[in-house]
């Protein structure tokens, strides 16, 4: 049986905002809005299971947006060690070296947390778990590192292709299919964007 996995990553919060290193903030009113208004328009798919990363950023989101999600331990953030709520900026300032192995060597963990590699690994077991037997349709409010990693995974790209994908707040990333075959579909917004002016 084919498998729908839709990957929603989460609101806006201060955190992401200040490019912090796995920063478990609360969502402010610039993420509860658009998350609300989503949850408002109807857009937020329907599914068989629901889940959510354990960060707060993803359970704030995953509430506004009227979802009961229970916490996937598997589907938590990369763990950033001692790099945890930094600013990239300050990090790279203080260890030049490292934050260039980390981007540089996808088995690097200069901040003694997990490596791309093992984060990749991580979230592929996971994905993989997902099988004939189970729900058909799977949604999941994670975090962008995570959806990047699942990409990674589910098309067998070369690990340093993480880097090159970008994930947007409130956006739906799908796969569809099975373990050693997934098909995408990348990045759909829940809400219309604002025009620009």
């Amino acid at each position: 049986m084919t498998v729908r996995v839709m990957l929603i990553s989460p609101a806006m919060n201060s955190a992401l905002r200040e490019a912090r290193f796995a920063g478990d903030a609360p969502l402010d009113e610039s993420g509860l809005r658009p998350a609300r208004a989503a949850a408002a328009s109807g857009s937020v798919p329907v599914a068989d299971q629901w889940l959510r990363g354990p960060s707060r950023r993803c359970r704030d989101t995953a509430e506004a947006l009227g979802l009961r999600t229970g916490a996937e331990h598997a589907l938590r953030d990369w763990e950033m060690g001692r790099w945890s709520g930094a600013r990239l900026s300050e990090v790279s300032a203080d260890e030049p070296d490292g934050v260039a192995a980390w981007l540089a060597d996808p088995a690097a963990a200069p901040h003694g947390g997990e490596s791309l590699l093992e984060l990749c690994a991580r979230v592929g077991r996971w994905l993989d778990s997902l099988h004939g037997d189970g729900p058909g349709r799977v949604v999941g409010v994670v975090e962008p590192a995570v959806i990047r990693a699942a990409v990674v995974h589910a098309l067998a790209l070369p690990p340093l292709a993480f880097w090159r994908l970008d994930v947007a707040p409130l956006t739906v990333t799908e796969l569809s299919g099975r373990s050693g075959r997934w098909n995408l579909r990348c990045g759909r917004p829940l809400v219309a964007e604002e025009p620009v002016r």
